[in-house]
């Protein structure tokens, strides 16, 4: 057991996961002195922090994205490695989410907690995979925390993708992703389902895209979409952000197929919202399984739910006998939130 309260010295407040006796915040979404980073994604990486400790891919991405101001100081800190800031030891396990994505384990006086941040425990290419991490306390995410998501395999999904595109060779296969860690799996699960042709890619998307080939990740070859003649996208498959599928960009496609890349396209009316015709549910986030196997697997009495279905996630705990609590942080939203920075550079 614990040698002290968790909440005694983790603290919920309105700037976000707030350590007492290390000084700083995890995923802060306000500017904070000392903020610890799980990954790249908006919602959880937020511009202008005093001090940033996060992995070197992370920090990576948020140079990327923020330029100076990614922060004042970037501290990398790589998995596995410790690092004490007032007495609180800080390291970091894969988190399995997009590139560079942790876990932050937190140790203080004998009790071990570890946010996860957002994680996936299915096999990606793109990313390290997630670690199960023994604990006290497990703050686990819950974006798709209701047993109705219960994802596909992701070799269906990408067959779904290719049998449209053999049908149909006269048409784009227009695919929304976001543009960190969807259009690179995407483009990855692509090539391991042997598919070794160009695939072309918005604007939006090449920056990042060519940060994860300097981290080593092989995309096969990419081809920039904007500029290329229209005859030549015919029966090509076309990858850009979610909101292209509907507005002016589009229309230089010669009959595109909409298609959207998310767990969301479980939901019907979220498809119908997106305008995609070929819904792909393909997830960076863990499934009503994979969550609930997490919680099992890591083996702590107590759990903490956080950004998304709280209360089931609670409950499912509760009913095999641990202590459940929702945090309810303010400040967390979907990825392609975040994609609009990146579009409107486009």
């Amino acid at each position: 057991m614990a040698a002290v309260k968790p909440e005694s010295w983790l603290k919920v407040t309105a700037r976000g996961l707030y350590c007492e006796p290390g000084d700083f915040y995890v995923d802060p979404h306000r500017p904070v002195g000392r903020a610890v980073v799980t990954h790249g994604h908006g919602d959880h990486a937020r511009p202008g922090n005093r001090a940033v400790l996060a992995t070197p891919e992370t920090l990576a991405i948020m140079r990327k994205r923020y330029g100076v101001d990614a922060g004042g100081k970037l501290d990398p800190l790589i998995y596995g490695e410790r690092r004490e800031i007032g007495g609180v030891a800080v390291s970091f396990r894969p988190a399995g989410h997009v590139l560079g994505s942790a876990q932050v384990v937190l140790e203080w006086q004998g009790c071990r907690i570890v946010v996860s941040g957002d994680y996936k425990r299915r096999p990606d290419p793109t990313c390290t995979p997630f670690e199960v991490c023994p604990c006290d306390v497990f703050v686990t995410e819950a974006t798709f925390g209701l047993p109705v998501f219960r994802h596909p395999p992701d070799s269906a999904e990408i067959a779904k993708l290719l049998t449209a595109q053999a049908q149909f060779p006269e048409r784009t296969m227009l695919v929304g992703v976001y543009a960190l860690g969807k259009a690179q799996r995407v483009i990855a699960l692509l090539r391991r389902a042997g598919y070794d042709r160009p695939i072309y890619i918005h604007g939006a998307l090449q920056g990042l895209c060519d940060l994860y080939r300097d981290f080593g990740v092989d995309l096969g070859e990419l081809r920039p979409a904007t500029g290329a003649a229209k005859k030549a996208l015919a029966g090509e498959i076309v990858l850009a952000p979610p909101s292209s599928l509907t507005d002016r960009w589009s229309r230089r496609l010669p009959d595109p197929l909409p298609a959207m890349a998310s767990g969301w396209m479980r939901v019907r009316a979220r498809a119908k919202q997106r305008g995609a015709e070929l819904p792909l549910i393909l997830s960076d986030h863990a499934d009503w399984d994979e969550l609930t196997q997490t919680i099992r697997e890591v083996g702590a009495p107590e759990v903490w739910v956080t950004h998304g279905n709280e209360e089931a996630l609670v409950h499912y705990a509760k009913s095999i006998g641990l202590r459940g609590r929702a945090l309810a942080l303010i400040g967390r939203g979907e990825d392609e939130q975040e994609d609009a920075t990146e579009e409107a550079k486009a």
